[in-house]
């Protein structure tokens, strides 16, 4: 009796992790429960505290354990090179400087936070189409940081953000979402529409408060790389849209939005930014009549002022003016540019903004017929 005590003393101790594995995997396959791991040391005669220190590292949350966790990291050093999975590290996400570009609002103060290489997430809110994401990617350009750009939408997940599992060439390998991406590489990640997320978003809280995240399904912890910042856009504060502009836009948690300690109201570029906005991408496009970009800047002016005072529900925003200019540039029709890209609002808004151009701008005449489509 005292023999075999002693021998089976003598297997408990000699069980190596390899042999707890193998014994595991047969019985219960590769995903474990606690149950599943005092089944087995009932079974051996072995201390369930022992069990789990030589499978700790495949361990996913709470009494739960993943045998092929370490092979999938293996996998994902083996295929780091697959470019349909991991993105190219050597490549530069610095984006380009943009000729056209003109600073004004907030931009100062973005390149400021961007130039000091300090954790400081900033939220910028404003009406659409005034320049929030590009006023962020110019002042990257300017600095030569890197910047990754993340759309969010409703649907936006944990997987989408964080990474998972994908299958390449038969073989299952982790992807790194964009944060993780950002964090490593020390770059700006730049969450755009931020208000249209749901509650899922709230897996980046850690990551806010600017101690990395732990990757729960390989067993890593991923710290952030210094010059790491989060920026996000949005074209209300998270609180929702109350007139229904902005149909979609979600009421964020308030605990999400405190993480950010410095938000930005970014209103349009005043008239005489504006007008330098759109000679440059008039000069970029080969368009000379630069008096229609004062024209075109006067009458948006005008809307604006009207839109504030309740007077129309529509805007017209920078971003469109730039529809215009290019537009011209295609079709060289100032009539047909201006119609052509106020398309989108409703009829009588439409009617009310040509009626208004026709006041700054007496050349133009969206009554004449030669005004239609044409071949």
């Amino acid at each position: 009796m005292t023999v075999a005590k002693d021998f089976k003393k003598q297997f408990q101790l000699k069980m190596t992790q390899d042999q707890a594995i193998d014994g595991l995997r047969n019985a219960y396959g590769n995903e474990l429960t606690a149950g599943d791991i005092k089944a087995f040391c009932a079974m051996n005669d072995i201390g369930y505290a022992t069990v789990c220190k030589k499978i700790k590292q495949f361990k996913v949350s709470k009494g739960r354990w993943n045998l092929t966790v370490k092979e999938k990291k293996a996998n994902l050093e083996a295929n780091f090179a697959a470019p349909a999975v991991v993105p190219d590290a050597e490549k530069s996400l610095v984006p380009e400087n943009d000729a056209t570009f003109v600073k004004f609002g907030p931009f100062p103060d973005i390149k400021k936070i961007i130039q000091s290489k300090q954790f400081y997430p900033t939220f910028i809110t404003g009406l659409s189409g005034n320049g929030k994401t590009f006023s962020v990617e110019q002042a990257c350009a300017q600095l030569k940081r890197e910047i990754i750009r993340v759309n969010i939408t409703i649907e936006t997940d944990e997987d989408d953000l964080i990474g998972g599992f994908r299958l390449v060439n038969g073989a299952t390998v982790w992807h790194n979402g964009p944060v993780i991406e950002a964090l490593e590489r020390g770059a700006i990640l730049l969450l755009d529409e931020i208000d249209l997320a749901s509650n899922k978003i709230l897996c980046l809280q850690s990551v806010l408060e600017g101690n990395g995240i732990f990757l729960k399904k390989i067993g890593r912890f991923v710290r952030p790389a210094r010059g790491f910042n989060i920026f996000a856009t949005a074209n209300t504060k998270g609180k929702g849209s109350d007139d229904g502009r902005f149909i979609g836009t979600n009421v964020l948690n308030e605990a999400f939005l405190e993480r950010f300690p410095v938000t930005f109201e970014q209103a349009y570029p005043a008239p005489a930014h504006e007008v330098k906005i759109l000679n440059n991408v008039a000069e970029s496009l080969g368009v000379k009549e630069l008096d229609f970009t004062k024209r075109l800047v006067d009458w948006a002016d005008i809307i604006r002022k009207t839109f504030y005072d309740g007077g129309v529900e529509e805007i017209i925003s920078t971003r469109r003016l730039v529809h215009i200019i290019r537009a011209y540039a295609i079709f060289n029709k100032k009539d047909k540019a201006i119609q052509v890209c106020v398309n989108r609002f409703d009829e009588e808004t439409k009617q009310s903004f040509l009626e208004l151009y026709d006041k700054v701008d007496a050349d133009v005449d969206f009554n004449n017929e030669s005004n239609e489509t044409q071949n």
